[in-house]
């Protein structure tokens, strides 16, 4: 399954951050993705393979309306 992500969104990991939180925005998307902490603010960069692993659910998408209804 192929996810899509996007700048904006916040999304919840499987792990905790040390500060506590598990909730991270993701800033920068490639083949690196770049999240930050909602809770301490930290921000770190993790090849796409693992961090595709380690989501365990998008908590808020930042998605455009359109993106969903295109069937092509």
């Amino acid at each position: 399954m192929i996810l899509k992500f996007f700048i904006g969104d916040v999304v919840e990991m499987k792990k905790k951050h040390p500060c506590g939180s598990f909730q991270w925005e993701i800033w920068r998307l490639g083949a690196d993705i770049g999240i930050k902490c909602t809770g301490c603010g930290r921000k770190v960069m993790i090849p796409r393979n693992k961090f595709e692993k380690s989501v365990k659910k998008v908590v808020k998408s930042m998605a455009p309306q359109d993106l969903e209804n295109l069937k092509e």
